[in-house]
């Protein structure tokens, strides 16, 4: 079934609305200045997207106090990030958590967290990668306990975002069921949460370790596929995430080769960083492709969305790194210092790349759900 990839009016507008406040709250300097501190975000800021912009709730329903909006409107919103490199919890809490609580968990715990989502009161996020380094749900090993008091969780798990700042931790973990959701509050006994130093410092990861730490049992039932929808609706967000930071890279390197002059020419009038353009253009536009599918798809629940889940998350990480390697390599030595921003965006081409599985293991999961 073709999809039409128009955007309407309301969609530019709100594309609009956001790049202009991005502008004004995550210029480079805030960039910098966020990135450096423990939190890794702004309070204020986050509360004016969520409170005065409805960005926290954008997907979530009415009914828990959210904007009620679908996947083409968290698509707009998610590219836009991810050309100005915001530095909060969105991915975490908006899409990830919200994702989780909007398809595993009871009636009574998604009213509940997902009204604190929306108003931006409540940071949430999803541990279910531990240390062997696995991102399917076959490489969870936790187990749940349970005893008189209820259950309890031991472990690690890593690579979690806002791990160490969220208030509200849904750890997947095995019982008899199989694999469930379990809530585990910030301040909960035998609970670690340790920052993680990363290659992308922009985006805040953290190692939580948990020794019989009691946990509230919030799903029914086996929750595999529930949960790899969770993933594939997440992998689809950050593929619209990376083709705005692919974007960027493309508009930066090429304005640099029309204003860098060397011999008295713009080096955008040589033939190789005119090639270089050129491909980095191409990418991009097939990435913007791959992203809007995925986006598209996931908002008209289209039976193919897991395939074209994957599709994006594979394009569109080879895409991003590609153009901000050569955004590099178009600023010539002054590419690899650090008072351009360039390298934060290969910083976070790299580390989306790798996050929630490479193009090599999503190229492997597609192939999968298509029988080949």
């Amino acid at each position: 079934m073709a999809i039409d990839f128009t955007f309407t009016d309301e969609h530019e507008e709100l594309r609009a609305t956001l790049r202009a406040f991005l502008k004004e709250k995550s210029d480079e300097a805030a960039v910098r200045e966020q990135m450096a501190t423990e939190r890794g975000y702004d309070p204020d800021v986050w509360e004016q997207m969520a409170g005065q912009m409805g960005l926290a709730g954008l997907i979530i329903p009415e009914e828990f106090g959210g904007a009620g909006y679908t996947y083409v409107e968290l698509l707009v919103v998610m590219e836009e990030m991810g050309r100005s490199l915001l530095c909060a919890p969105y991915l975490g809490t908006a899409v990830l958590a919200t994702n989780a609580l909007l398809h595993c968990v009871d009636e009574t715990t998604r009213k509940e967290l997902l009204v604190g989502i929306a108003a931006g009161e409540t940071i949430a996020t999803v541990a279910h990668a531990e240390s062997n380094g696995r991102w399917d749900l076959a490489g969870v090993e936790m187990r749940a306990e349970k005893g008189e008091g209820g259950f309890t969780l031991s472990g690690r798990k890593c690579w979690v975002l806002d791990g160490h700042t969220a208030d509200v931790l849904l750890v997947v973990a095995r019982h008899e069921a199989g694999l469930s959701l379990f809530r585990v509050d910030a301040d909960a006994t035998g609970l670690e949460r340790t920052l993680v130093p990363s290659l992308d410092i922009t985006r805040k990861l953290a190692q939580l370790d948990f020794n019989e730490t009691p946990a509230d049992l919030v799903s029914a039932g086996d929750q595999t596929d529930a949960l790899q929808r969770v993933l594939a609706l997440t992998v689809a967000a950050l593929a619209a995430e990376q083709v705005g930071g692919a974007q960027m890279c493309l508009e930066t390197a090429t304005e640099y080769a029309k204003t860098r002059l060397q011999f008295g020419r713009p080096i955008g009038s040589y033939q190789a960083i005119k090639h270089k353009c050129a491909d980095m253009l191409v990418e991009v536009e097939f990435a913007k492709s791959a992203a809007y599918a995925a986006c598209f798809s996931a908002a008209g629940n289209e039976e193919d969305f897991l395939e074209t889940a994957a599709l994006a998350k594979a394009y569109c990480s080879e895409a991003y790194f590609h153009a901000a390697a050569e955004n590099i390599q178009i600023h010539g030595g002054m590419g690899f210092t650090w008072e351009l921003p360039v390298h934060l965006y290969f910083k976070r081409a790299k580390s989306s790349e790798l996050f929630l599985g490479d193009a090599a293991y999503h190229r492997e999961r597609l192939a999968d759900l298509v029988g080949i």
